[in-house]
C-alpha cells in the first residue's frame, strides 16, 4: 500500500482525539508533503523547549513518544493501513529531540528543523531498516526519532564549531 494514498483518510476524523493527535493537530491532512507541514506545526512548541528546563524538554520528548505510539496504532488500524503519510506526531517528536539541548535561539530552531527533514527523507541507516522492519504505533514512531538524534547530533557539532 502506498502511504501517501490519501483514500484511507475518508476513515479518520479530527473528532476523534487519537485522530487529532496522530494527525499532528490537521496539520497531517495538508496536501502535499506532510511530514513537512507536521515538522513546521511543531516548530513553535520546539522554539519554547529551546527555553525550557532539560528536563522539562525531555519529559515533553518521553510523553511525545508515549502518547505518539498509542495514538498512532489507533490511528493505524482506524485507516487499515501501516505509516499513512498523514499520520505526523512522529514528526513532532522528531523534531522536538532535534532541538534538546540546544542554546536558548529561535534561530536555531530552524537549523533543527532542516537537518530533521535531511534525515527523516534521506532515512539513512539505521532509520531506513527501522521504518521498514518495525511495525504499528511503535514503527510509525521510531525512525523519526532516530531521524532526530541524527539532527540533533549534526546539529550539535554544528552550533559547536560555529556558533
Amino acid at each position: 500500500m502506498d502511504k501517501h494514498d490519501r483514500s484511507f483518510l475518508k476513515n479518520v476524523s479530527l473528532k476523534n482525539p487519537w485522530h487529532f493527535i496522530a494527525l499532528g493537530f490537521g496539520s497531517g491532512l495538508l496536501p502535499k508533503a506532510p511530514g513537512t507541514y507536521g515538522s513546521l506545526a511543531a516548530l513553535p512548541i520546539c522554539m519554547l523547549l529551546v527555553f525550557a528546563p532539560w528536563y522539562i524538554a525531555l519529559g515533553v520528548i518521553i510523553f511525545t513518544f508515549i502518547l505518539g505510539t498509542i495514538a498512532s496504532s489507533i490511528c493505524e488500524k482506524d485507516l487499515g493501513m501501516h505509516d499513512n503519510s498523514a499520520i505526523v506526531i512522529d514528526e513532532f517528536c522528531g523534531m522536538f529531540i532535534s532541538v534538546f539541548l540546544f542554546p536558548s535561539n529561535l534561530y536555531l530552531t530552524f537549523l533543527a528543523f532542516v537537518l530533521f527533514r535531511f534525515f527523516d527523507v534521506l532515512k539513512p541507516f539505521p532509520i531506513n531498516y527501522f521504518d521498514k522492519k518495525i511495525g504499528g504505533g511503535l514503527g510509525v514512531m521510531i525512525d523519526d526519532v532516530f531521524a532526530g538524534l541524527y539532527a540533533l547530533a549534526v546539529g550539535h557539532i554544528i552550533i559547536y564549531y560555529f556558533f
